[in-house]
């Protein structure tokens, strides 16, 4: 899967795309999202190894759903996560923030910033699926238990 350049699925190119970005700074991570979203049909996902060109990313497309992680250098995820709903034409996209941070102050801050869903690390892949279909398979509510 090329690092910035949109990934297609072989599905039939008849059914719009929905576009995905994904956000985290380790490679091996940003690969297994990517392999794990693949799973959803229809999907073009955009890998975005820093938070500098995630911001250019969600400032320059639009996309129908982001997955997110926190602990990124530079201004790190929740700055990125506060320029998207503030700045970005990304403002009312669904995110679901994938992260190693469990505690409940983290989430709160989170879910003050309108995100979908609060995934913890490691990832269990069928859960990420359904959590993404949900999300981008038809305007389903954001969850208030994130």
């Amino acid at each position: 899967m090329p690092e910035n350049t949109p990934h297609t699925d072989s599905s039939s190119n008849s059914v719009a795309r929905r576009k995905v970005l994904i956000v985290d700074d380790e490679e091996s991570m940003r690969l297994l999202l990517g392999r794990t979203v693949e799973a959803v049909p229809n999907v073009e996902i955009t890998l975005a190894g820093t938070c500098e060109e995630a911001l250019q990313l969600a400032g320059s497309r639009i996309f129908d759903i982001i997955l997110l992680d926190l602990l990124m250098p530079g201004v790190g995820g929740i700055a990125v996560l506060k320029a998207i709903r503030s700045t970005s034409r990304n403002g009312k996209t669904p995110v679901i923030i994938v992260s190693v941070l469990a505690d409940e102050d983290t989430k709160n801050v989170c879910r003050s910033m309108n995100i979908s869903d609060y995934v913890v690390k490691p990832i269990v892949r069928e859960s990420l699926v359904a959590l993404v279909k949900a999300r981008i398979g038809g305007g389903a509510q954001q969850s208030k238990g994130a």
